[in-house]
């Protein structure tokens, strides 16, 4: 288990201690309720996790460095936002794909501009947002964030990217 484990641990020993105090009814409710959403997310971790192992075994790691790779540049970027916004699901989808691009040499600016771009951009959720909120809200709000993924790609491969 590594450093985020053992804080997760720690954490779950404290909520549970405080619970049991409280009401030890609730620390049994808390459990179970965690345990329950751990059933319904479990199959889509499985699905996302070969997800990840797939497009690390199909996509050469040529290509990534190419297309991905921290010399790619902007292009890389780019890429990374449309592939990013692309992406549907939460972040039980989205960041085992990360990883796997990670392992397999894309570069931090794209990886950034990937994570940005499947935050703000989200093409799957735009359907919703127009129709719970409204079709303007939904074109005000994208238009609104249409320049940080990129900017947020491009700020981490000219400063950050020699330390990753």
């Amino acid at each position: 288990m590594n450093g985020i484990g053992w804080i997760f641990g720690f954490i779950v020993l404290v909520l549970s201690w405080v619970a049991h105090r409280h009401d030890p009814s609730l620390m049994i409710v808390g459990w179970k309720q965690g345990m329950g959403l751990l059933l319904k997310i479990f199959p889509i971790l499985i699905l996302a996790f070969a997800i990840s192992g797939l497009v690390q075994t199909l996509v050469p790691k040529e290509a990534i460095a190419r297309w991905l790779g921290k010399e790619s540049g902007w292009k890389g970027i780019w890429l990374g936002c449309l592939v990013g916004a692309m992406t549907p699901g939460g972040p039980y989808t989205s960041f085992p794909i990360v990883a796997a691009l990670h392992q397999a040499g894309a570069g931090l600016g794209t990886l950034v501009a990937y994570v940005t771009a499947w935050s703000l951009w989200a093409v799957a959720r735009l359907p919703i947002e127009s129709a719970l909120i409204s079709p303007k809200f939904m074109v005000f709000r994208l238009l609104s964030s249409l320049l940080f993924p990129p900017l947020a790609g491009g700020i981490a491969h000219i400063f950050f990217s020699k330390y990753f």
